[in-house]
């Protein structure tokens, strides 16, 4: 429980237009210090959730053990968890594309999905809570590619769940 009341706060923050990307350069130690806040680990901690529950709990496990494997005594980049995580996949999914939309905006998606009959369409926009004018940016431009999990009444005891990357601004 206490996990999910700091995600919804993290959330809440992240809906803000003032809000700041998990990761981004920067010129000067102020700005390592401001990057490192409860927002950055609250969702980093749920994408690497939303990661694991896309990938499987083995085939992420197993991207794990790559990339502590490859940097172990060493130093790391954010990009380097990915490629590991690709290494995984062995090309089925390009982790490190799906994740730097994450990681790189601010902010997260709102998905709406409309059903009309058999057909199921989804769509995603950037959700903001509340437009604060002095800090306002169009973030129009904004895409994630978004891992939905889906079941569907054909469930057998093998087979429930589906998966559906997202990854343009609307898609069936």
């Amino acid at each position: 429980e206490d996990f999910i009341t700091l995600i919804f706060k993290a959330m809440m923050k992240d809906a803000l237009n003032s809000s700041h990307s998990v990761s981004s350069s920067v010129q000067s130690s102020e700005q390592i210090e401001e990057m490192f806040d409860a927002l950055s680990y609250i969702k980093g901690a749920s994408l690497l959730l939303m990661l694991k529950h896309y990938l499987t709990k083995d085939v992420f496990q197993a991207g794990i053990e790559v990339y502590l494997r490859n940097h172990s005594y060493g130093t790391a980049q954010s990009d380097d968890l990915w490629d590991s995580m690709n290494e995984i996949t062995n090309g089925t999914l390009d982790v490190k594309k799906m994740m730097k939309t994450w990681i790189v905006h601010k902010g997260f998606p709102l998905v709406t999905v409309v059903r009309k009959g058999k057909i199921i369409s989804v769509q995603q926009e950037k959700f903001l809570y509340r437009v604060e004018p002095e800090n306002w940016t169009s973030d129009a431009s904004y895409l994630w590619h978004i891992p939905l999990t889906y079941r569907t009444n054909r469930c057998n005891f093998t087979h429930c769940t589906n998966a559906y990357l997202l990854d343009q601004k609307s898609g069936m």
